[in-house]
């Protein structure tokens, strides 16, 4: 999840007014070609940066929580619903670059969009394995 905050989330070129839409997890930024370059207009997007680190510190701190699997579970219920956050802020400020520049063009999704996606696999994942540990523990304890 400390990935999505370096890499790009979404981007659209426009070739006819030669104006660019970045969306990163700080900001999303439109730049005009005409001379100079210039940014013309830049929205904060620290929610997904927000929701990023903290899904991040989460997952963290259930790694150190071996010792209480059910407080785990717990966390990993937590950090899915921190990571649809993350995806769902990701929707929303893609849609609001859609309305930036030429609304026929559709942007293009980066490496940073479906990394959460791929977090909430692996945390999916990992809530399984835990589940299957705390099974073989009790089978253990009935066995004594």
């Amino acid at each position: 999840m400390l990935s999505v905050l370096v890499v790009p989330i979404w981007s659209k070129a426009d070739p006819a007014s030669q104006g660019t839409a970045l969306l990163t997890a700080f900001t999303l930024s439109f730049t005009s070609a005409a001379p100079g370059g210039s940014t013309l207009g830049a929205t904060n997007t620290w929610a997904i940066a927000a929701l990023a680190v903290a899904s991040a510190a989460v997952a963290l701190f259930s790694i150190f929580q071996f010792r209480n699997r059910f407080n785990q579970l717990k966390l990993g219920m937590l950090n899915f619903l921190l990571i649809v956050g993350t995806i769902g802020a990701n929707f929303y400020y893609s849609s609001q670059g859609e309305q930036l520049l030429n609304i026929k063009l559709i942007g293009t999704y980066q490496a940073g969009f479906y990394l959460p996606t791929l977090a909430l696999m692996l945390n999916l994942l990992a809530s399984r394995f835990i589940r299957r540990d705390e099974r073989l523990v009790r089978s253990m304890d009935r066995l004594r």
